[in-house]
């Protein structure tokens, strides 16, 4: 059974005037422990990354650089077939914008973390994995890599020894594998479900997957996206049952 946990969120997933989700940012700052900030190739512009930036140093979370592919129409959730090296400096290059807007506030960067199919890409390829893991460990060995328990992010991070932090999925399908089932649009979940389904993790270790087995899962943040619909209600319906259950949301540099 878990006793802590860290809660996070993908923040700043607009681009200009285009908003996706239902724009709930500000209200879900509070609630998190860790932000994940889009970084411009599958949303994010300079005034949104600004903006979170400042709105998670307001609220004393965690900030996270969130590069993708570069794909703005599809959100970053298609696939682009591009080398390793290619893929590696596509993050660095996000890394580093997201890192010049903390500096510019005076607030720490936490942790990376890629997205969509990007983050999918890399836990299944050894050679983006180690490509990526070897750059964030030049660049700054203490920066935390959020990556799936079982990928080869996971491993890399393991032998390099770069910090890194586990993710279990309350608004995402699970395989038999243990990948979460990567979907183009979401629809509406049930608030209580999730709760239901993270809380059952947190005390059991366990998750039902997509084909009606369990697997047993390990992990140190809960994520919970924030282009979800009804985001706001599954991160306060969770966040409150596990509080109930005696399970405290904390920061994730206190649970490694």
């Amino acid at each position: 059974m878990k006793t802590r946990i860290d809660l996070n969120s993908d923040m700043g997933e607009g681009f200009g005037h285009w908003i996706i989700g239902d724009g709930v940012d500000e209200q879900l700052m509070p609630l998190i422990t860790s932000a994940n900030i889009a970084t411009g190739f599958h949303a994010g512009d300079p005034n949104i990354m600004h903006k979170m930036v400042m709105l998670a140093k307001q609220h004393k979370v965690g900030i996270g650089a969130h590069p993708g592919f570069h794909d703005l129409v599809g959100f970053g959730r298609r696939h682009i077939t591009a080398s390793a090296e290619e893929l590696c400096n596509d993050i660095v290059y996000q890394l580093g914008a997201l890192r010049e807007f903390t500096r510019l506030v005076g607030a720490p960067l936490q942790h990376v973390k890629p997205h969509g199919a990007l983050y999918m890409h890399a836990y299944r390829d050894e050679a983006l994995s180690r490509a990526f893991v070897q750059a964030i460990h030049t660049i700054e060995p203490s920066l935390i890599v959020f990556c799936m328990p079982g990928s080869s992010t996971y491993r890399v991070c393991q032998e390099i020894g770069q910090p890194v932090v586990r993710e279990f999925y309350g608004d995402r399908d699970y395989d038999k594998t243990g990948a979460i089932v990567l979907v183009r649009h979401m629809n509406a979940l049930d608030p209580d479900a999730v709760a239901d389904k993270v809380l059952r993790a947190c005390m059991d270790g366990v998750v039902q997957t997509i084909d009606g087995e369990e697997i047993a899962v390990d992990f140190d943040s809960i994520c919970i996206h924030s282009d979800t619909p009804g985001a706001l209600a599954l991160i306060q319906t969770t966040r409150k049952k596990l509080e109930a259950n005696g399970i405290r949301i904390t920061h994730v540099t206190e649970l490694i």
